[in-house]
């Protein structure tokens, strides 16, 4: 089921959608690692791989360019499922 997107306030970028699509870069994964060490009791942890994968319709605002984000589209942490990525509801 989709529900409505929207912002609440606007960046110096208006709010705008992303039509959903499916391409295939190498991407990044971003977990958090329990390191319970003296110095921090959690890590970020980051891996990358690539594979065809898909991007719901996604609408937002930020405060950088259109024209950045879409180049710097594959340094963004991803979220979808594994097992079946082109089809995936994140």
């Amino acid at each position: 089921m989709a529900h409505k997107q929207y912002t609440e306030g606007e960046g110096r970028q208006p709010q705008h959608t992303h039509q959903g699509r499916s391409h295939a870069h190498d991407h990044y994964h971003v977990t958090h690692y329990h390191a319970n060490t003296p110095s921090s009791e959690w890590e970020h942890r980051t891996y990358w791989h690539t594979h065809e994968h898909n991007h719901n319709d996604l609408t937002h605002s930020h405060d950088y360019g259109e024209q950045e984000e879409e180049q710097h589209h594959a340094k963004v942490a991803h979220i979808h499922d594994h097992a079946e990525p082109t089809h995936s509801p994140a």
